[in-house]
């Protein structure tokens, strides 16, 4: 902990469980279609209605709750891509730090009830417009439950301390501690084991890439059986859950290189959607960019992440050298 930046933990907990409630509210009182309507479109994603319910709450709370006592610089879609300084009286020099959030990521199953959205920030010291990813030194990551579950989790760190994770029953309010735990396995052998392809365009050329490094890893499957299994979760943050509690081994999300072979720009994950990585590194859980180093992305809503997670270094140490063998066959890496 550095800065002062522990005394911002609990109000942005606060201001997650306020988007948790309204979200789920906005889910039990509107049908699917209405808030699956499309409010406007950004340069870098498509805005619903169901992510206006979070923006309406998020500068206010901000204002009243954080920039009241330290300046603030604020990052997130639907604003200027490098943020805005909060109080308004101050200019971003005055900042101390930068507050990178996503308040629904998971839009898209949320909205339909099929799958748990997330509210993700994360927490820099202020150097600058170069802040990057690895400058975040607080992350706080919340589940945006489906209406039939009454259980969701949170979870957060500060570099350099263990993570805390949490229970909560939103029917009686009742806390629970959480102990997460990233797999163990030395395999990706009768695992989850997946190579993001959310959108049509480029999955074929994906696939391909999967398969080859599954079939490098595991060899061919036997007749009617499978040797490792894959899960599409359309949210990064629900991604880096699904690796900080053990449930997956190995996901990668290479959207940014596979643009390469349509020519034209898809929808990539942003900072903003690995902006609590470092809640899951601080569990154990390996995360680098496509050549194996660290994300270091500035902290704006345009720029596009490729990001790799491995459960943990045995993983890594099985999986990486085939990645990036299919990639560079592929000429999407040097």
């Amino acid at each position: 902990m550095t800065h002062g930046i522990e005394s911002l933990r609990e109000p942005i907990r606060r201001l997650h469980e306020q988007i948790t409630r309204a979200v789920v509210s906005a889910c039990e009182n509107a049908a699917a279609d209405d808030l699956a309507r499309v409010d406007r479109e950004s340069e870098c994603d498509t805005i619903y209605a169901i992510d206006s319910v979070s923006e309406k709450l998020l500068i206010d709370f901000i204002e009243r709750e954080i920039a009241a006592a330290v300046p603030v610089i604020v990052i997130a879609e639907g604003l200027p891509s490098t943020g805005v300084v909060l109080p308004r009286s101050a200019t971003e020099s005055d900042a101390i730090f930068r507050i990178i959030i996503d308040p629904i990521d998971g839009t898209r199953g949320l909205m339909y009830q099929k799958r748990s959205g997330w509210i993700l920030t994360g927490v820099a010291l202020n150097r600058g417009q170069d802040t990057n990813l690895q400058d975040i030194e607080l992350a706080v990551q919340t589940e945006i439950p489906l209406l039939k579950q009454h259980l969701y989790d949170s979870v957060w760190a500060i570099k350099g301390q263990a993570a805390n994770a949490e229970r909560t029953n939103r029917l009686t309010g009742e806390r629970t501690q959480l102990k997460l735990s990233p797999s163990k396995a030395t395999t990706i052998e009768h695992g989850f084991a997946s190579v993001a392809r959310f959108f049509p365009g480029t999955t074929n050329q994906i696939a391909a890439i999967e398969d080859e490094i599954v079939l490098g890893a595991l060899g061919p499957s036997e007749p009617g059986k499978a040797r490792c299994f894959e899960d599409q979760y359309i949210s990064s943050g629900g991604q880096l859950y699904e690796l900080m509690s053990g449930h997956d081994r190995f996901i990668a999300d290479l959207r940014p290189l596979a643009n390469q072979f349509s020519g034209a720009r898809g929808l990539c994950s942003h900072p903003y959607d690995l902006c609590t990585e470092l809640i899951a590194k601080e569990l154990g859980v390996v995360i680098t960019d496509a050549a194996g180093g660290p994300l270091r992305s500035r902290l704006d809503t345009e720029s596009d992440v490729a990001w790799i997670g491995y459960a943990n270094d045995f993983i890594r140490n099985q999986i990486e050298p085939l990645l990036q063998q299919s990639l560079k066959k592929r000429g999407l890496l040097v």
